[in-house]
Order: structure tokens, then C-alpha cells, then sequence
């Protein structure tokens, strides 16, 4: 199979690549320098040269607060560069994977969101974007897979492990969140999962973290700082008080993500296993 992969130099179009790779598929990556998705005629020309059999699009803008300032920017790269895709994708005939978010729902209450609940609320001009992104895929394309997936960390690009441990070289106490509630993503655990789809036709919404239960972001840096030996004071706060963010954040984040079963898909191993293969990872990069 002939896959391309957008946003090959973040932190999952890496890993996307590399599993394809590993399994014997012809991956493309491409990331803006070779094509720019928010040039619809640029977009027609690449794919037009590759010809893919799937995309796994995993290209966006992702910084969070940043968004809330470039509101166009936003949407031009999550809603229409993706729709751009879609819209080459029917003309190709070939398979679509969009990667989404939590962030479409408005994150209240604390029962874990279904693949398809359509009561999206999104809470800031990210998730608002990808979830413009999301219904242009679902609109344009009948070979669709779209993936929520939340707290994505991986070894290419930066994340809140990352974050913790920088920290936590010149500061022995911290203060953080602990009324936000989810599971983390490990991007070289997803990417297997994201392979495994394209791999099939069982189309449709599903949601993709590792397993392991819902923690807080407060709870998962105790757990960054066990597992990696600091010895940092974790203080814990809620959002309201630790006041730092631009964009609003959901507080309930879980993701049911029972569907992936139903259809045959092997869940992600726990968030706790995949903490500790990170940190082993980054410490043999470091090396």
C-alpha cells in the first residue's frame, strides 16, 4: 500500500512513517516544504504525482493558546487544507485518516465522550478549526476514518513530558492543573493503531488514546517525575488558579474509546508502560 503522511516533522507523522515503513508500506511523507495543504492546486499536484492509496493527515496547527490570535491562520491550515485533501482523496478514490481532538467537545461533565456524539461544542479557535476539519472529511468522503485522540506526546516534537522535565532541571516544585481530566497518546503506540486501520475498511469516528484510566495533568507529572527519579514537589491547583492559559481548556477530556474493540482494533497499551518507553527512548536519542 502507497500512503502518504502530512506533518511528517511533527510528532506523529514521524511515527506514522515509521510503522509503515516497518510493515512494508510505501510511505510518502511530506510536510509544508514539499506541500503546502493550504494551496488546493499544490495539494492536486503532489497527490496527483504520488497517488496514494490512503493519507494518514496528521498536519495542523496545534499550538493552543497561539490560535486564539491568528484565527485565519488557523482555520486556513485545519479546516480548509484539510478539506483540500479530502476533496483530492474522492477525486483519487483513496482512503482518508484525519487525526482530531477532544477539543471538539466542550469538555464538561465527567462521562466520557462517544466516537459519535455530534454535540460538539468546541471551547477556543483550535478545537473549533479541527472540528471544521472533521466535517469536511465527513462531507466530501465516504472512505473516512476520523480519530480523536488526546494529550499526544512523542519523540519528535514537544509535549508536556518534555515540558516536566525541562522544569524540573532548575525548579524543585511545581504547580499544576489537576480539574483536567483525560489519558495520554503515545505517538509510537498510536501509529501502529492508525496503520492497522488504513489496513481495513471499518470506516468511521473513533477515539485513540493508550489506555491505563483518567488521570489529571497534575497526576500524570508525579508519575513523569517517579519513573524519570526527580525529586519534584507537585502542587496541585485548578485551572482557575494556575490563570496562565489564553485559550480555554476542556476539564473533562476522557474518550470512550470501546469502538476501536467492537471493530477488532487492539487497544494502546497502558499510558504508565508508555511513559516509561518514552523516557527510555529520549534517553537513548540524548545519548
Amino acid at each position: 500500500m502507497k500512503v502518504l503522511v502530512t506533518g511528517v516533522k511533527g510528532q506523529l507523522g514521524y511515527d506514522a512513517v515509521n510503522e509503515l515503513t516497518r510493515r512494508g508500506h510505501t510511505a510518502v511523507g511530506v510536510d509544508i516544504g514539499e506541500m503546502d495543504i493550504t494551496d488546493a492546486a499544490g495539494v492536486k499536484k503532489v497527490m496527483r504525482g504520488v497517488r496514494p492509496d490512503a493519507v494518514i493527515h496528521c498536519a495542523a496547527w496545534t499550538a493552543v493558546d497561539a490560535a486564539e490570535d491568528n484565527v485565519d491562520k488557523v482555520r486556513l491550515v485545519n479546516a480548509v487544507g484539510t478539506k483540500n485533501i479530502a476533496q483530492e482523496c474522492k477525486e483519487l478514490g483513496c482512503k482518508m485518516l484525519y487525526i482530531s481532538t477532544d477539543y471538539v467537545f466542550d469538555g464538561q461533565g465527567e462521562t466520557p465522550w462517544q466516537p459519535d456524539c455530534k454535540d460538539y461544542k468546541p471551547l477556543n479557535v483550535y478545537g473549533q478549526t479541527k472540528l471544521e476539519g472533521e466535517l469536511a472529511v465527513s462531507e466530501n468522503l465516504e472512505k473516512y476514518f476520523i480519530v480523536r485522540i488526546a494529550w499526544v506526546f512523542g519523540k519528535n516534537g514537544n509535549n508536556f513530558i518534555k515540558t516536566m522535565l525541562r522544569l524540573s532541571e532548575t525548579r524543585d516544585t511545581l504547580k499544576v492543573v489537576n480539574d483536567q481530566i483525560g489519558t495520554p497518546t503515545y505517538t509510537f503506540d498510536l501509529a501502529r493503531l492508525l496503520v492497522d486501520m488504513i489496513e481495513t475498511e471499518k470506516y468511521g469516528y473513533y477515539h485513540a488514546t493508550n489506555e491505563g484510566g483518567f488521570i489529571s495533568w497534575c497526576e500524570f507529572a508525579k508519575e513523569i517525575f517517579r519513573q524519570a527519579h526527580r525529586k519534584v514537589n507537585v502542587i496541585p491547583v485548578t485551572t482557575a488558579e494556575y490563570g496562565l492559559s489564553k485559550a480555554a481548556r476542556p476539564f473533562n477530556s476522557r474518550l470512550d474509546k470501546a469502538k476501536l474493540i467492537e471493530n477488532g482494533f487492539m487497544p494502546l497499551p497502558s499510558w504508565q508502560d508508555a511513559l516509561k518507553r518514552f523516557l527510555e527512548e529520549i534517553e537513548n536519542g540524548a545519548n
